[in-house]
């Protein structure tokens, strides 16, 4: 019978007048497959956020399919982890490359070290078939030897740019940020930026609500503001800038009131020009980007949350405005209000929860 036919074969007691038709069953839709190649000296800790990402049940979501569907894939059948820590073995080959959606590459530490050769062609391959391809870490010099960053914008952990920069100097190198999302490839920076960057490839596939379902199962922000420049080792000033958490924890309370900057600035005792400083300095974005990307965020939730009206959505949001909605939503997710409601939002006839 050929794949996907609804055709059902007509058994004795149907053989004369049929009935009405019935409706045929919807096919259950395929679960996305992740495969992280894990070579000699991969880092466990990258191993174990894959893992945890994508490779966990959750029922606490209240969904009849996983998230995802996780394969780990080794170039031999046991292969030492980073320092010997210990073996892993009893997975399946590179070949298990074939089946990825996604596949995911972790850091080493011998980055100056050329990859297998047999791991670089399971690279190109996956992203030749049309697998989306993600490095954690240093895992991105691996991408590099693979050829997929020639031109393209990357990232990786702050200590290694300089050698990154002189091993692969046709990547557009952008050593600030977590990670970098350019469609088809993606990079994280540090191993803990692999969780940024697995939280955003989870918001991405299946809305902002399930991506903060799994941060808060993992007690991990949901979005870090900044980039690893804020983690990059440097002389300790004279004088520290107190924190700017207070400040964003009041704001986050608040988004839905008419906030300014200079709402912002007077909360926080400082004038303007000295809190657009810290707000540099310490997430690497000014308080207008930062206070807009957090009211954009809380629409997409009651997007999510079933909210139809979008003057209601744009007005809880602190967004003003349905006009004002659309151009903020579309330009953050790529998508108007309606097409980000119909994607992630609860299906037609399902209780909408607050």
């Amino acid at each position: 019978m050929p794949q996907g036919s609804s055709h059902r074969p007509a058994s004795s007691e149907s053989s004369g007048a049929r009935g009405p038709a019935r409706p045929s069953p919807r096919r259950p839709r395929r679960v996305h497959r992740v495969v992280v190649i894990v070579d000699e000296g991969t880092n466990p800790f990258e191993v174990g956020v894959a893992t945890e990402l994508f490779g966990l049940p959750r029922p606490e979501l209240g969904r009849p399919e996983p998230l995802y569907e996780l394969t780990l894939c080794t170039p031999t059948p046991g292969v030492r982890m980073n320092h010997g820590f210990f073996t892993l073995g009893g997975v399946p080959g590179l070949d298990a490359v074939d089946d990825a959606d996604t596949l995911v590459v972790p850091g080493r530490p011998d980055n100056v070290v050329p990859r297998r050769p047999a791991v670089l062609d399971a690279v190109r391959r996956g992203h030749a078939r049309g697998a989306r391809v993600v490095s954690f870490c240093t895992g991105s010099f691996a991408l590099a030897e693979a050829g997929l960053l020639d031109g393209r914008r990357a990232t990786t952990h702050w200590r290694w740019t300089d050698v990154f920069r002189e091993l692969h100097p046709r990547v557009l190198l952008d050593p600030d940020v977590l990670f970098v999302d350019e469609g088809d490839v993606l990079t994280a920076a540090g191993s803990a930026a692999a969780l940024d960057l697995g939280l955003h490839l989870v918001r991405h596939d299946h809305g902002a609500e399930i991506a903060n379902a799994v941060s808060r199962r993992l007690v991990f922000a949901a979005h870090r503001d900044g980039g690893q420049r804020q983690f990059v080792q440097r002389p300790l000033p004279d004088v520290r800038d107190e924190s700017l958490a207070p400040l964003l924890a009041w704001a986050q309370e608040r988004l839905g009131e008419p906030l300014t900057v200079g709402d912002l600035a007077a909360h926080a005792a400082v004038s303007p020009a000295t809190l657009h400083r810290r707000f540099r300095a310490q997430l690497g974005t000014t308080p207008l980007t930062w206070l807009t990307a957090e009211r954009v965020a809380l629409a997409c939730r009651l997007i999510e949350r079933g909210e139809v009206r979008f003057d209601v959505v744009a007005g809880l949001s602190g967004l003003g405005t349905a006009a004002n909605l659309r151009e903020r939503v579309r330009r953050a997710t790529g998508l108007s209000p309606s097409a980000y409601r119909r994607r992630f939002g609860p299906p037609a006839g399902e209780p909408v929860t607050a």
